[in-house]
């Protein structure tokens, strides 16, 4: 079967353009990456580089700013995720939709307000490290991202992150943590997925009953005793101490969803409802109808402590209940 390896490719303008969205040679990418009708490489929405997989299970689209899943398309049926049709697609702006990934930090940063909202991992190129087909007729797509001048300037440590990408019948991506410094840190992340739905009121979520959480929107703790959540309103939910799957239910696409996870105990959902989502320039007036996030997040009382050498992964399983 295929197999790229790990080299690791610099970033360069290509056809000498002024753009500075194309840092990437995708000829020199399908020349180290590609393979024969299941992983290619494209300039889409507006210019940025994308890997793209098809393969007997599903089609997938990853952008490689911000190593971010913006489609995943199983063959019998429409999208999984949600991209918003007004996203930037733009170096310096955060992708809206689809899977971004928030590192080294979730939400605004704890010590300077300044730097970006959900740390810097979105809004930077990843390298590509491999590519591989796999006996399962999956596809895997590796993706990495390394401490740099760059990123030290919003974070001092040295690291390694790595998305692992696998298209099957199920999406499974892993952010995987690598301290590759002399000292231990601390680091919060998620995995933000954004799902698409029929419409956010034809939908519940299961498997978060007996679970606290706490409301991020007026500050208050609650505690879910129902069997399924039901979103009627805008919601920041964050449950603690929880590595249960959820199971997002969508009678009129006769569908259910289903995100599991594991090296994560936070499960955040969120809905901006209407009132916030007319105040978001990325997002349709009516956008909050159509989707719902459920986020694999380790933050708040589940931050991760790194020692030098060590590694955490953070993995997210999203795909159809049979």
């Amino acid at each position: 079967m295929g197999n790229k390896g790990t080299l690791t490719l610099r970033y360069k303008q290509k056809n000498n353009r002024s753009n500075p969205c194309n840092m990437i040679d995708i000829d020199q990418l399908d020349d180290t990456f590609s393979i024969e009708g299941e992983v290619g490489f494209a300039e889409l929405e507006y210019d940025l580089a994308f890997v793209t997989v098809s393969n007997k299970y599903a089609d997938a689209d990853i952008c490689l700013y911000g190593a971010h899943v913006t489609s995943f398309r199983p063959h019998n049926t429409m999208d999984i995720l949600w991209m918003s049709p007004q996203s930037n697609f733009q170096v310096g702006f955060p992708i809206r939709g689809g899977i971004p990934v928030c590192f080294p930090w979730f939400g605004p940063n704890k010590t300077d307000p300044e730097k970006p909202m959900h740390g810097f991992g979105r809004l930077m190129y990843w390298d590509v490290a491999e590519t591989a087909s796999l006996p399962s007729g999956e596809t895997l797509v590796r993706l990495q991202l390394c401490s740099s001048e760059e990123t030290k300037a919003y974070w001092p440590h040295d690291f390694r992150a790595e998305m692992s990408i696998t298209v099957g019948r199920t999406l499974t991506t892993t952010l995987k943590v690598s301290n590759t410094s002399g000292e231990p840190f601390e680091y919060t992340c998620a995995l933000h997925s954004y799902f698409n739905l029929s419409l956010i009121d034809n939908i519940s979520i299961t498997g978060l009953q007996n679970t606290a959480y706490h409301n991020q929107l007026d500050g208050s703790d609650g505690f879910q005793d129902t069997e399924k959540l039901e979103i009627a309103q805008p919601e920041t939910r964050h449950y603690y101490n929880t590595e249960a799957t959820c199971v997002i239910e969508d009678p009129v696409f006769r569908r259910n969803i289903r995100v599991e996870k594991s090296g994560s105990k936070i499960t955040t959902v969120w809905n901006p409802g209407e009132e916030f989502c007319l105040k978001m320039v990325d997002l349709p007036d009516d956008g909050y109808q159509t989707f719902v996030c459920v986020e694999t997040v380790n933050a708040f009382e589940d931050v991760i402590r790194v020692a030098p050498g060590e590694s955490h992964e953070t993995t997210v399983i999203i795909g159809l209940e049979e």
